[in-house]
C-alpha cells in the first residue's frame, strides 16, 4: 500500500514555474507607446522622490518637507497614465468568466458594448476632470505650483484612455472574423 494521496497533485519544482513567469516574447521598443515613456518616467520619479524622502528622514534626521506631497501627486500621474495604457491593451480589470459561456456573436456584442460604455465613462470624467481644473485656483501645499495641473494630467488621462479605447474599438471592427 502506498503513503500517496491519490487527490493530491504531483509537486512541481517551484524554480520551473518561476522560469516559465519569464518566458515572454522579445523586447520590441515598437510595442510601446509615449504613454509608456510617460509613465515610466513618472515612476522613476517617483521612487526618486521616496528615496529622498527615505534617506532624508531616517539617514540625515531630518525629512524634506515637499516630498511627502510631490510623492502621492507622482503617484496619481502614474496611476492614471498607466490606465491608458491598460485601455489601450484592453486589460483594464473585467470579468471574462462570462465571455467564455455565451456563443461568439454574444460575446463580440458585450465586448463591443462595454467597450462604448467604457469610452462614455472616460469622456464623461474627462469633462469632469476638466470642470474641477478650470476651477481650481490653490497652489499646492508644499511647492508653489498650482494644483489644476493635478486635475489637467487627470484629464489628459482620460482624453488619452478615451482615444485608445476609440483606436481598439476601430481595429477590432475593422479586423472582424465574423461575416454575417
Amino acid at each position: 500500500m502506498s503513503d500517496a494521496r491519490e487527490d493530491v497533485p504531483p509537486s512541481i519544482d517551484p524554480m520551473v514555474d518561476f522560469e516559465s513567469a519569464f518566458d515572454d516574447a522579445p523586447f520590441k521598443l515598437s510595442d510601446y507607446r509615449i504613454e509608456d515613456f510617460v509613465t515610466l518616467t513618472l515612476f522613476w520619479a517617483l521612487i526618486l522622490v521616496v528615496f529622498a524622502q527615505f534617506f532624508s528622514r531616517y539617514v540625515l534626521g531630518s525629512s524634506i518637507g515637499w516630498t511627502e506631497e510631490i510623492a502621492r501627486y507622482l503617484l496619481i500621474g502614474v496611476g492614471f497614465l498607466g490606465s491608458v495604457m491598460a485601455a489601450r491593451n484592453g486589460s483594464h480589470i473585467m470579468v471574462e468568466f462570462f465571455y467564455h459561456y455565451m456563443p461568439e456573436w454574444q460575446a463580440r456584442l458585450l465586448e463591443r458594448l462595454v467597450g462604448l460604455v467604457s469610452l462614455g465613462f472616460y469622456i464623461a470624467m474627462a469633462w469632469i476632470a476638466y470642470q474641477l481644473a478650470a476651477r481650481t485656483n490653490s497652489l499646492m501645499v508644499s511647492v508653489d505650483l498650482p494644483k489644476s495641473i493635478i486635475y489637467f494630467t487627470v484629464c489628459a488621462a482620460f482624453l488619452l484612455m478615451a482615444l485608445r479605447t476609440i483606436q481598439r474599438l476601430y481595429l477590432r471592427y475593422r479586423d472582424r472574423t465574423d461575416v454575417a
